[in-house]
């Protein structure tokens, strides 16, 4: 069953280039209430245990080195539908693919450093979000 929860973090790249403001404000005027927010930086061991489902992979060290790199700002968001609809705002993970207007298209500078995540299930999104807010808010 569909919550009514998401996860976000705004990557390192975004906070460095001054976009968490206006990334912020493009999820709020798309409907989003902000339940938790806070901002971070990650250890390499913080950013590791967070990409552990990623662990095999051969982008996992960089991953983890960039994550850990400079802040980020994870966030809970509420809203009907949160998951489906905040992947389309959101979106491609690419840049260049992404449409006209999305978080990506507007912030990223590529598909390594695409400015924000967004969990990409209910249950991802539990997950992710407990990482950062153990309490849910």
């Amino acid at each position: 069953m569909p919550t009514n929860r998401t996860f976000t973090m705004i990557k390192p790249d975004a906070v460095i280039d001054g976009f968490t403001g206006p990334i912020i404000q493009q999820i709020e005027e798309a409907g989003y209430r902000i339940v938790a927010i806070k901002k971070v930086h990650l250890t390499p061991e913080e950013a590791g245990k967070f990409y552990e489902v990623h662990k095999e992979r051969p982008f996992y060290g960089e991953l983890c080195e960039y994550m850990s790199s400079n802040p980020i700002i994870p966030m809970i968001l509420e809203k009907e539908n949160a998951v489906a609809d905040f992947r389309e705002l959101i979106g491609a993970t690419d840049p260049a693919k992404a449409a006209e207007g999305t978080i990506r298209k507007r912030f990223a500078r590529s598909l390594s450093s695409n400015a924000i995540h967004g969990s990409d299930s209910d249950e991802n999104a539990a997950i992710e979000g407990a990482f950062f807010f153990p309490n849910g808010n």
